[in-house]
């Protein structure tokens, strides 16, 4: 075999030298055996074709949108329904309150001596009041300092949770996303590990944990287990290791420190992030009832969220004030820094 292919290279080799080159036959491709009467035909119809088929594809693509828009619009109207019947029955008396929802309550089971039971009749729900009474929030704001009191305490205890989680937030992350080693690795995966755990797990540790060190009812038995959060750490991190190497490398090449790269290439980037994070974090803490309910024995120390709970049947008019003034804080700050968390979101690498 090897003889004959050197054989066949050999006179190819000697054909070349005598420029002696066979040509290749010349073959009529489809269009230039038509005639111009047939390309223009088949152009017209493959024309006619290609419109039919872009303009199905349009009208496929507007059905598609059309669908999703429908959907996302129920289910906007179907979350926003209830913080509209809220605000708008804040402004109603109590006794329309009990007209237009006491059926629905004495059917529950806490209501009834024999446990839930049908309704008598269908309710009439109003969503606009009948008559609009600012009383309620009167004896809200006036009448009891209870509110107030229990306002404060949610600040004192959310604040320094958000602004101390995003302190040790931005120093681990950058700490994992800069040196990316074995046991640093190992220690961000426990983190991953914590972070997938339900907070009800952690409650009894953390509640032996401030037994211990004499934390009970006292704020720092919230805000100690809070500023040490994993979930603000696993998202900056993904976020921090999208910083490109190359501006790390010309900030060292230029003689800046370790200190310099984190406050003036690593946070500044980070900016979205750091302003998502910090409203996710205020929301979720702002809506905590297990951790001050456990951790906190002294009723005057719990926050809003638990107040809530504990507002009466007779007081129903009160109970849809404060929860309408309770929305209010994480409302503003979802619809300021809305564009932020976006940005923090969907640039953080997590799906």
């Amino acid at each position: 075999m090897d003889d004959q292919l050197r054989a066949r290279r050999r006179k190819q080799a000697t054909l070349a030298r005598r420029n002696v080159y066979i040509e290749t036959p010349k073959t009529e491709s489809f269009f230039e055996k038509m005639s111009s009467a047939e390309r223009d035909a088949f152009f017209a119809k493959e024309r006619i074709r290609s419109a039919k088929a872009i303009k199905r594809r349009s009208v496929k693509k507007k059905i598609l949108i059309g669908i999703g828009l429908l959907l996302a619009t129920a289910a906007a109207v179907m979350a926003i329904i209830p913080i509209f019947y809220t605000f708008l029955n804040s402004f109603m008396s109590s006794a329309e309150i009990s007209g237009n929802y006491g059926v629905i309550f004495q059917s529950l089971s806490g209501h009834a001596r024999d446990g839930a039971k049908y309704m008598s009749k269908t309710p009439i729900l109003h969503l606009v009041p009948q008559r609009v009474s600012l009383e309620q929030y009167k004896a809200l704001m006036f009448n009891s300092p209870t509110y107030l009191f229990k306002f404060w305490n949610s600040i004192i205890m959310v604040v320094p949770i958000v602004l101390g989680q995003m302190v040790i937030a931005c120093l681990a992350s950058y700490s994992f996303a800069r040196y990316r080693k074995r046991r640093r690795e190992v220690l961000f995966f426990s983190y991953i590990i914590l972070m997938l755990m339900p907070f009800q797990v952690t409650l009894v540790p953390n509640y032996m944990i401030a037994d211990k060190l004499n934390l009970l009812n006292t704020f720092w038995a919230i805000i100690l287990p809070g500023i040490f959060s994993t979930f603000s750490i696993f998202l900056l991190t993904k976020y921090m290791r999208q910083i490109p190497s190359a501006y790390i490398e010309a900030a060292t090449l230029d003689g800046a420190t370790e200190w310099q790269i984190f406050t003036k290439i690593a946070l500044p980037t980070c900016k979205s992030a750091i302003f998502a994070l910090s409203i996710l974090l205020f929301i979720d803490y702002w809506n905590m009832v297990e951790q001050p309910i456990v951790l906190l024995t002294d009723a005057d120390k719990q926050p809003l969220s638990v107040f809530l709970s504990q507002i009466n049947d007779a007081e129903i008019g009160i109970a849809f004030a404060a929860s309408a003034l309770y929305m209010i804080p994480p409302l503003l700050i979802f619809l300021r820094g809305e564009e932020y968390l976006v940005e923090g979101i969907s640039r953080s690498g997590v799906k």
